[in-house]
């Protein structure tokens, strides 16, 4: 069984598309440990703890250094023994120390096509504002392992979404998430959990 760490800031939708695929059966042989955020004011906590799950808010702003906060959370990801760590709309930048602990078992969802439209300052509307400014027609998340980079990490599973006339960034935000973060995410930790994800030479293999 696949124990899995969820980081959020927010409301919590990716959480709760992960929490309804497990009780869908859409995700096997994994559950959640705990989630984290580092707002203690997220929603995503009180979605936790409706379904039972241990919710914590480790913020930065709790510790003199960005050190301290580091290792504190480190520390509760491997109180809990986690085998994945999920960032599901997380908006703290997850130091090297995290990423050397957990190699290729960390997952991020982004709002776009990555290589485009992310990197550094694309994160929340701003993606989605970006597309609408470059005019571009189609759109979409993508899944990918994180490492020492921003976005460059290698990618899982990606889902092309269409860029409609008269889109704003919060409608075509929505659509993404309905049409492609919210599938993608269990998908990916439903093949990981199952021994169906290897990365080799940096590129993602997925068994059939």
């Amino acid at each position: 069984m696949l124990k899995l760490a969820v980081l959020v800031s927010g409301g919590g939708t990716n959480l709760q598309a992960i929490m309804d695929a497990m009780d869908d059966g859409k995700i096997t042989n994994a559950s959640i440990s705990v989630v984290i955020s580092n707002n203690a004011g997220a929603y995503a906590l009180e979605r936790a703890k409706k379904k039972g799950i241990e919710a914590i808010c480790i913020s930065p702003k709790n510790y003199d250094t960005r050190e301290e906060f580091n290792r504190a959370l480190l520390a509760c990801l491997q109180s809990h023994e986690v085998d994945l760590v999920v960032l599901a709309g997380c908006l703290v930048v997850i130091p090297q120390m995290i990423v050397d602990a957990y190699p290729n078992r960390i997952i991020n969802i982004h709002p776009a096509l990555i290589p485009s439209f992310c990197g550094t300052g694309y994160y929340g509307l701003k993606v989605h504002e970006g597309v609408l400014e470059r005019g571009v027609k189609v759109t979409g998340a993508t899944v990918h392992f994180v490492d020492g980079g921003t976005d460059t990490g290698p990618i899982i599973l990606q889902k092309a979404v269409e860029v409609k006339e008269g889109d704003t960034p919060k409608i075509l935000q929505q659509r993404v998430m309905e049409e492609a973060e919210w599938i993608i995410m269990p998908k990916a930790i439903d093949l990981i959990a199952n021994g169906k994800v290897t990365v080799e030479d940096g590129h993602v293999r997925i068994k059939e």
